[in-house]
């Protein structure tokens, strides 16, 4: 069974280019292009790892990961938050409960999204090791 990634950006250029980098490198993966969708494919496909860009119509990023942290369903899934914005701002991240951070620009482009690709088996072997948590998909 592969590990399923839900990849919620707005721009269709890097979800495509995103995806396919995920997809070559193993994963299936699902994708959403707003908060509220975000939300409701968590729910219905329940995703292994969830790759979230902090701005989203209808929903922001952060108000998505914060539904997702505060519910008892969803509070397990690691949380990578993709954004744009200064790394200044991956501290409050990580307290409302992402897994990690990721700064997109020009260098998602590069190298077939190695760096994303990277990031993810990151912090999916993190996330095995820790107790109590298990990845579907992975050994």
């Amino acid at each position: 069974m592969k590990t399923k990634v839900l990849l919620v950006e707005d721009s269709r250029l890097l979800r495509i280019t995103s995806e396919r980098a995920l997809v070559k490198a193993g994963y299936e993966v699902m994708w959403a292009a707003d908060g509220e969708q975000a939300l409701r494919a968590v729910h219905d496909r329940m995703p292994d790892l969830i790759l979230l860009d902090m701005i989203l119509p209808k929903m922001t990023g952060l108000n998505v990961l914060r539904s997702l942290k505060q519910d008892p369903v969803t509070t397990h899934i690691p949380v990578i938050v993709l954004s744009g914005l200064s790394q200044r701002n991956e501290q409050k991240l990580v307290e409302a409960g992402a897994a990690a951070y990721w700064q997109k620009s020009e260098s998602i482009l590069d190298n077939d999204s190695a760096g994303l690709v990277l990031a993810v088996e990151t912090v999916l072997n993190k996330w095995k090791r820790i107790p109590g948590t298990k990845v579907k998909g992975a050994p």
